[in-house]
């Protein structure tokens, strides 16, 4: 199979976990190459849930090796916790699991920062993993990588110098206690030993593959509208979770990607704060969210709803040059007499056609409509395109008219084998 790189087309939460998990199978290497735990896939197989915040959902499958990129921050702790839930549940990880070695680490004063940041400005919706901060010291040039966690003489020169830092700002700035070195020194230095087998040069590991003609799946974390650059700043992550992450995060080039393959709901969500257009009514928003159980799988937080906007999804598919598109949570739509699609904006006398970076634009606009019959039909058990109600594939066929990019698999379920063909 060729390199493809499958990332979500909307604000996150669309179901790339059981896309990931369906075509790991045919690729040698699932690659995570940015985010952190903020990240939450769930793949769901014969009734057994599985929730994965850092390490790739190809895990899952054991025969395929897994590997967390550069771009990736990793919190140590939550890695070996991770780690240890799958081992519990027989999913053998020794062997099959890279991390790079220029992988940036988090520490407890991240995830302190992360928390009085989001007291005191203007909330983002930061999941509190202390994500933001660590890629603030990636950028600034003080962060630690796990190269320097497993060599104790320099982590321990580099703790030193950035701990006086945050201490200061914690107590200065924010009337907080800091941290003690040596407990922390200590603490990090037990992850190190347990995470070493793991860590290697995974640039080389990845081209060197390359070179032998095995196939990668670039797995991105978060979705395209939280994209640090391309999503509704600063309602957005911290790193590129767009196509161009996947060679940055990797040491891969962008010429070896063969496809880029976009997830989508079938109507749309976000999860915190920041400008939504397509938001439903209360009573619509909590019905569309008890059926597709639209939590968080990170936070547990309530995710908001709304209608499909092909706004959103035509900015992506641009954005990441996008090929194909999976459409997921179909099934959540049964029973409604009709349905939206947002086909433009409306703000100050200007008509928007395509997404727009301005915020005010996007937090006060009007949104136009196309409206289209619904279906009444249960659509979980249909296992093919043909056997789903008619006004369900006019439903979709719309969807790709607009999109005009096409629409090659439909998820009616949590489950893998609730998926089919276009």
């Amino acid at each position: 199979m060729s390199n493809i790189v499958i990332l979500g087309a909307q604000w996150g939460d669309e179901g790339k976990g059981k896309v990931i998990d369906i075509f790991a199978p045919k690729v040698d290497y699932i690659v995570r190459y940015q985010g952190g735990n903020n990240a939450g896939h769930t793949v769901v197989i014969g009734g057994d849930e599985f929730i994965l915040h850092l390490i790739p959902s190809g895990i899952l499958h054991s025969k395929k090796k897994c590997v967390i990129g550069c771009g990736v921050v990793v919190d140590p702790k939550a890695l070996l916790d991770e780690i240890d839930v799958l081992k519990k549940k027989g999913i053998r990880v020794d062997g099959r699991l890279f991390i790079s070695e220029g992988a940036h680490v988090i520490f407890p004063y991240h995830k302190r920062l992360d928390e009085l940041k989001e007291e005191k400005r203007k909330k983002l919706g930061t999941t509190k993993k202390g994500i933001g901060p660590c890629y603030s010291d990636k950028v600034a040039r003080t962060g630690i990588r796990l190269v320097e966690l497993l060599d104790k003489d320099v982590f321990k020169e580099k703790l030193e110098a950035i701990l006086e830092e945050k201490n200061d700002i914690l107590t200065n700035i924010y009337g907080e206690k800091g941290y003690e070195f040596e407990s922390l020194y200590k603490e990090y230095l037990g992850y190190a030993d347990r995470t070493r087998q793991y860590v290697c040069n995974t640039t080389i590991l990845l081209n060197d593959a390359l070179k032998k003609g095995k196939s990668i799946l670039f797995e991105g974390a978060q979705g395209t509208l939280l994209d640090v650059d391309h999503g509704t700043y600063p309602f957005v992550t911290s790193s590129n979770s767009t196509a161009g992450g996947a060679s940055t995060g990797t040491g891969v080039g962008p010429t070896k990607i063969d496809k880029v393959i976009g997830v989508v709901k079938a109507y749309t969500t976000r999860v915190g704060e920041g400008p939504f257009p397509t938001e439903f009514t209360q009573e619509l928003m909590e019905r569309i969210r008890k059926r597709g159980k639209e939590f968080g799988a990170t936070t547990g937080r309530p995710r908001r709803c709304g209608w499909f906007d092909s706004l959103v999804v035509r900015h992506s598919i641009m954005v990441n040059g996008i090929d194909e598109i999976v459409v997921t949570k179909l099934d959540v739509l049964d029973g409604l007499d009709h349905l939206k699609i947002g086909t433009a904006y409306r703000y100050k006398g200007k008509v928007y056609k395509d997404f727009p970076y301005d915020i005010k634009a996007l937090e006060s606009c009007e949104v136009v409509y196309e409206e289209v019959p619904g279906w009444k039909e249960d659509t979980t058990g249909v296992t093919s395109y043909s056997a789903l109600p008619p006004n369900a594939k006019n439903y979709l066929k719309r969807m790709q008219e607009i999109l005009k990019t096409k629409i090659v698999l439909i998820s009616v379920g949590s489950d893998r084998r609730q998926t089919f063909s276009r």
